[in-house]
Formats: C-alpha cells, sequence, structure tokens
C-alpha cells in the first residue's frame, strides 16, 4: 500500500508540474498581450496628445471665428437699421409726391377751363409777338421815305 502511496504522490506531483507548465505558458502569453497592450497605449496616448493640441488650436480658430462673424453681424444690423431707414423715407416721400400728384390734378380738373383761357392767350400774345418782330424787319428792311409834306404847327393859345 505504500506503493500506491508513493504512485498517487507521483501522479499528484506529475499532474502539478503539468499544471505549473500550463500556468506559465498562459503568463507568458498573458505577460505577451500586457507588452503589445501597453505598447498600444503609449502611441495612443501620444496620437491623443496630437488630436488633443489639434483640437484646442481648432478651438481657438473657431472662438476667433466666431467673434468675427459676431462683431460683423454688429456692424451689418448698422446697416440694415440705415437701409430700413432709407426705406421709410423713400416711402414717406412717394406718399408725400402721391398727395401732390393727387392735389394738382384736382386743381387742374377745377381750374381746366382758366388754364385753357390762359394757353389761348399766350398763343394770342406769341402770334402778336411775331407779328410785330415781322413788321419791323419789313420796315427795316425800307429805305426811310422822305416826307414831303411839312408838319403842322401845333396850335397855342398864345400863337393865335
Amino acid at each position: 500500500m505504500e506503493i500506491i502511496l508513493y504512485l498517487s504522490a507521483a501522479i499528484a506531483a506529475i499532474a502539478f508540474l503539468i499544471l505549473v507548465i500550463n500556468l506559465s505558458k498562459t503568463l507568458k502569453s498573458v505577460d505577451n498581450t500586457l507588452d503589445t497592450l501597453s505598447r498600444t497605449v503609449d502611441r495612443l496616448e501620444g496620437q491623443l496628445k496630437d488630436v488633443t493640441a489639434e483640437t484646442a488650436e481648432l478651438l481657438h480658430k473657431t472662438n476667433a471665428l466666431a467673434e468675427d462673424v459676431q462683431h460683423k453681424t454688429e456692424q451689418l444690423n448698422t446697416v440694415v437699421y440705415a437701409v430700413k431707414d432709407v426705406g421709410s423715407s423713400v416711402h414717406n416721400l412717394n406718399h408725400s409726391l402721391k398727395k401732390v400728384t393727387t392735389t394738382v390734378a384736382s386743381q387742374m380738373e377745377k381750374n381746366q377751363y382758366k388754364i385753357s383761357q390762359a394757353v389761348q392767350w399766350g398763343n394770342v400774345v406769341k402770334q402778336m409777338v411775331e407779328k410785330f418782330k415781322e413788321d419791323k424787319q419789313k420796315t427795316d428792311a425800307q429805305p426811310p421815305a422822305v416826307r414831303a409834306e411839312a408838319l403842322p404847327v401845333p396850335a397855342y393859345k398864345n400863337n393865335q
């Protein structure tokens, strides 16, 4: 029975040896995996630092751009308000012109007869002026006539 005891102790020792060998292989594999993981994490950390720096730079540029857009928007608002005021002024001017046009048209309708009379009198005066100019040109073109007759002496109360 002692042999069985030694034999079972030897089998247990061999099983323990196999267990230790397999455990050693597993631990070496885990060690290799952890080394690979460590190198990957180190590379990832470096890349993450680069991305973080680029992100910070991009954030600064975005903030500067947002400030520029805000400033230009404020300037554009003043232009928009000015254009709005010009539009209101043009609207008021159009309204005033419409009122004046309406007033002139209504006054012309009321005074149409007087206006036509004034136009007719203007034409008559124009014709008279033209006639006067024609007559003057005719008389200026003719040589002066010599008067043969004597002018009458004016009668004065003392000369009688």
